[in-house]
């Protein structure tokens, strides 16, 4: 027995020695998966250059082999997922203790097909991310790494490098105050839309980005995951050609906000404040950023007067001097990166993200971007609008189409860009499973493998159900769509509703009865499983899209009653409109996850200051509401993130249909009436608003489930 002990320890004792670089990786197994702790053990790999995991048991352990911090992570998780059951995700954790630990009865070894597997869009930033904390965050790159994310979009503290950069070339604390937006506009600012619409940004809070910016770079490393920082692409306050006699190209508006400007990058002062915002950030996050991200134009802008060619290898150069051998991470949206600015530049330290890949081929049309390396990602969610939505089957044809094309030596890997992130977990779990690969996944096959350690059960109700939803919600019709069909219930109440926010849609092209059945199914065994977080949660989404599918038939009837003034039958199907939005807001209140008072805490949280709290909750109401300005020509951003919340159904919602249904109905009686006026009414309410909602007792889960289903 001494010999065996001895023996076994001896085995260990170099894969202990060996593994310090995997110390990030068993804190976060410390902190996700405690019960773990001393079941499993990490060896290096030797690095071949490619990232690698392998799993086996020894001696009652489960060997983690990797050939980094973040295979490391990889490997834990595939551990979890195919032989414990188990997964995180966005949207509820299954990752109960199982016992007794599933052997690895054959080993398995798995190398990466992407160089890279990217994260998230600027976007993400603001309609998930305003107001993260450092837990919050702790848990991202948690989630991040076990997924495989190694490069990732990190631009949580840019409002300093811009202070300090402004204030070395003369600009006044009330100037710049009026350059930097509020905390939830951050993205459309650094994507050069917009500029200090919801701010200003207290001292305070730009101190606390930096800290967290901080904290979030030192995880990243450790955990192997590369950030993708704001680089300075000529991006400048409106205000600066009024100060200075340089080149500065007046960039107009985007909708109704006034651009920043674009200093050219032809002209010699492009050269001087580029030096001084790459010094700024070199002091406060180092020198050893390997990736920049920053699209000139991005959606729209003026170039004339600028050489495209020219200018694009003036940026790249400024990146260049101050951090040598860096890439310049480029947006693939619209048309940008445009043609002639790719000319100008060393494809060598350039990478273009095919950002909306569910729709566009442009690796193939654009002949990979005219010769330049390209990661393949999807957007599948704008503004974090709900919807249960994802072309799944397109995203493995289109890799695998991509890795056996003449175009493939071009090809870096797979990203998810997501304008907002919690949601549709499946998309995300295959999409950057599509990283480690090699063969073409069959989503049928794949989607049992989800259902099974995202709820830690095998059930043939939910295995049929998830087939259904395979066949309906996430099928992979062609076709243009930014995101899930819509809900009419958070519509801007009309009489004629093609779609709820500007750019959606509310056609449902997928059999609406078919997944109706499927969901019937999969609520089946809620008695059982009601208990299981993951599985709760899902009820509650499927459910909910149950009953903003079906309000679209109900609506259809209220207009039918108007149009014919059968004011009876408009009373009828306008109340069961009106109770269908109550009974959403029922079912949504059941969990914290889908209630308004979960971001609105996350708002207040975040404040350290009364001034703070007060912007916060503003700028997260504008943002899910009317987003932003008071111009009424200019009014095409409202619902562009709404959210289907308990607390917004039925307190913005519910209140703005009833104001319409009355009016209406005055109509039908010839009284003297007069329309409401949405536009001042959704300002009024943001305002009178800005504090927490009313807590309510939820009535019990199946309760709701069953009037849904009608069981």
């Amino acid at each position: 027995m001494y010999r065996f002990t001895f023996s076994f320890l001896s085995l260990l004792l170099p894969f202990q020695l060996l593994a310090g670089q995997f110390d990030s990786v068993k804190e976060l197994l410390i902190r996700r998966v405690p019960w773990l702790e001393q079941h499993v053990v990490f060896k290096p790999l030797k690095n071949t250059g490619q990232d690698i995991f392998e799993l086996s048991s020894l001696n009652g352990k489960i060997l983690i082999s990797a050939s980094g911090p973040n295979a490391a992570a990889v490997g834990l998780n595939w551990y979890l997922k195919e032989y414990c059951h188990r997964s995180m995700s966005h949207m509820g954790d299954n990752l109960s203790p199982v016992s007794p630990l599933p052997a690895v009865k054959a080993k398995v070894r798995i190398t990466a097909t992407a160089k890279y597997r990217y994260a998230l869009n600027y976007c993400t930033y603001n309609y998930t991310m305003s107001f993260y904390n450092w837990e919050d965050w702790e848990r991202e790159l948690d989630w991040m790494a076990l997924n495989g994310v190694n490069m990732m979009l990190s631009v949580a503290g840019m409002e300093a490098v811009w202070q300090n950069t402004l204030r070395k070339i003369g600009y006044q604390e009330n100037e710049i105050q009026d350059f930097i937006t509020g905390p939830a506009y951050t993205a459309w600012w650094l994507m050069g839309n917009i500029e200090g619409w919801g701010g200003p940004m207290p001292q305070s809070q730009i101190n606390n980005r930096v800290v967290i910016q901080q904290k979030m770079l030192k995880r990243m490393k450790a955990l192997g995951i590369e950030p993708v920082m704001q680089g300075f692409y000529g991006m400048v306050p409106s205000t600066l050609k009024d100060k200075s006699k340089a080149h500065i190209i007046d960039q107009k508006t985007w909708g109704a906000f006034k651009r920043p400007d674009i200093l050219s990058p032809n002209d010699p002062e492009f050269a001087r404040i580029a030096g001084i915002y790459y010094s700024e950030m070199r002091k406060l996050y180092g020198k050893d950023i390997r990736f920049f991200a920053g699209d000139p134009f991005h959606e729209g802008g003026e170039t004339a007067g600028i050489d495209l060619k020219q200018a694009g290898a003036a940026i790249q150069a400024a990146m260049q001097k101050f951090y040598p051998l860096s890439t310049w991470v480029l947006q693939g949206w619209q048309d940008n990166p445009k043609e002639q600015m790719l000319e100008g530049l060393d494809k060598s330290k350039v990478i273009v993200q095919e950002l909306f890949g569910e729709f566009t081929n442009n690796w193939e049309s654009r002949k990979a971007f005219s010769s330049s390396p390209f990661i393949w990602c999807v957007v599948n969610n704008f503004g974090e609008r709900p919807g249960m939505y994802g072309k799944l089957q397109r995203f493995s044809d289109e890799v695998t189409r991509i890795k056996s094309s003449n175009f493939s030596r071009y090809w870096q890997g797979v990203g998810i860009m997501p304008e907002g992130i919690n949601n549709n977990p499946p998309v995300y779990d295959l999409m950057l499973e599509l990283g480690w690969r090699q063969e073409h996944v069959k989503t049928a096959d794949w989607i049992t493998r989800y259902a099974s350690y995202r709820y830690g059960v095998h059930d043939e109700n939910i295995n049929a159900a998830w087939q259904g939803f395979l066949e309906t919600i996430y099928q992979s019709l062609p076709g243009y769509q930014e995101g899930a069909p819509e809900s009419i219930f958070c519509a801007r109440p009309a009489l004629k509703i093609k779609s709820v926010s500007s750019w959606g849609t509310m056609l449902r092209s997928y059999d609406v009865k078919k997944f109706e059945q499927a969901a019937a199914t999969f609520a089946k065994p809620a008695p059982e499983f009601m208990q299981i977080p993951t599985y709760r949660i899902d009820l509650i989404n499927v459910s909910r899209q149950i009953l903003a599918n079906r309000g679209d038939s109900v609506f259809k009837q209220v207009i039918a009653a108007y149009d014919r003034k059968d004011l009876d039958a408009f009373d009828k199907y306008s109340k069961q409109f009106v109770r269908m939005i109550d009974l959403t807001d029922e079912l949504l209140n059941a969990d914290t996850l889908f209630q308004l008072n979960t971001y609105l805490k996350q708002a207040l949280r975040l404040g350290d200051s009364p001034q703070e709290k007060a912007n916060n909750l503003n700028n997260a109401l504008m943002l899910i509401t009317y987003w932003g300005k008071n111009i009424r020509a200019e009014d095409n951003l409202h619902e562009y993130a709404y959210k289907e919340w308990s607390g917004l159904m039925n307190a913005f919602y519910l209140q703005r249909w009833q104001m319409y249904f009355n009016f209406l109905r005055e109509e039908l009686e010839s009284k003297p009436t007069q329309a409401p006026d949405f536009f001042a009414w959704e300002r009024q309410w943001v305002a009178n608003n800005q504090q927490l909602q009313p807590e309510r007792t939820s009535r019990p889960l199946n309760e709701i489930v069953n009037e849904i289903f009608g069981f």
